[in-house]
């Protein structure tokens, strides 16, 4: 058998006027506010990688485990052949592992980073030369759409997937309106998504400050992206990482606090800091089972059902579209 190779659509428009007014507008804001997909450059997702591997950070390992536990009753429900559409894909490997259980007939890996997709999904299909892999270098974070021929020659239900409680970082009104997206999509498939659930603040806490200061680089690195895409002039050196649960909000907040005043500047504006003072990067927000199965009904969702974990720290649901 000749080994496939990965097709890529690209879209995601680096640099682009739209990016660069959308960036600037959340820097004018008060309090000032910057995408979480500014994260995502190939040093972005290699550092999430290894967040993944901290040990304070829970939600990857205690995901695994309810796959592990409960992977075979889910392929059940979601049945074999189907086209298998995963979200924010990074390196791939959380799919991959699913492949034996869910054994899809085309595999489409999303990603804001397509650098560092390219580079996975071409690995990817070294290790599975059989199967039908496409690369969407993407931004979804305003809708999950597809492009037009993402899912060309499919003959299998489509499956989206969407682990790692991603969804955290949309707020609850703007999560509904994302899965519509979704199911909009996914008529006779579903969703298979991951969800972090409420637990005591000082766990979530330690979750996005890590000893090492791995989430710190991370947290960072988005003011170099800043700088690439929007012209800005950050300095870094000039911050530092902060993370906080908001209990009114049930969310991690993550933010990057001026060490002393300073004043950032791009071409055509400025925008002061005093010290202290914070640019918010990322909200994580947490559910419970009974709220974030409510909200899969509001978006359209016909029926789900839910595994969680042993401490009730994290879920998985299967929602049928």
């Amino acid at each position: 058998m000749t080994p496939r190779t990965p097709r890529f659509i690209q879209t995601v428009q680096s640099d682009s006027r739209e990016e660069r007014a959308a960036a600037i507008a959340g820097l004018l804001r008060t309090p000032a506010q910057a995408s979480p997909k500014f994260f995502y450059d190939r040093l972005g997702s290699h550092l999430f990688d290894a967040i993944t591997e901290l040990p304070e950070y829970y939600p990857t390992r205690t995901e695994a485990a309810i796959f592990a536990a409960h992977g075979a009753e889910m392929a059940r429900l979601i049945g074999s052949g189907a086209s298998f559409v995963d979200l924010g894909a990074g390196s791939c490997a959380k799919a991959a592992r699913l492949f034996p259980l869910l054994e899809p007939s085309l595999y489409v890996a999303v990603d804001i980073s397509a650098d560092y997709l390219q580079d996975a999904l071409r690995r990817l299909q070294r290790e599975h030369p059989a199967l039908q892999m496409v690369g969407v270098g993407m931004d979804f974070s305003r809708s999950p759409a597809l492009p037009a021929g993402a899912l060309a020659g499919a003959s299998g239900r489509p499956v989206f997937f969407y682990p790692g409680s991603s969804i955290g970082n949309f707020t609850p009104q703007e999560a509904a309106a994302f899965l519509a997206g979704i199911r909009a999509q996914a008529a006779g498939g579903g969703l298979l998504i991951g969800v972090d659930l409420v637990k005591p603040a000082a766990v979530l806490e330690a979750a996005y400050d890590d000893a090492l200061g791995v989430t710190a680089a991370f947290n960072l690195n988005l003011l170099r992206n800043l700088n690439r895409s929007a012209g800005t002039d950050f300095e870094p050196r000039d911050w530092r990482h902060e993370a906080l649960f908001n209990s009114a909000e049930s969310r991690i907040e993550m933010h990057l606090a001026a060490r002393q005043a300073l004043t950032v500047r791009w071409d055509g504006g400025e925008r002061a800091f005093h010290a202290g003072e914070r640019l918010h990067t990322e909200n994580s927000y947490k559910y419970g089972v009974a709220s974030f199965t409510e909200l899969l009904r509001r978006a359209g969702f016909r029926a789900s059902r839910c595994w969680t974990s042993d401490d009730n720290w994290f879920a998985v649901f299967w929602a049928e579209a």
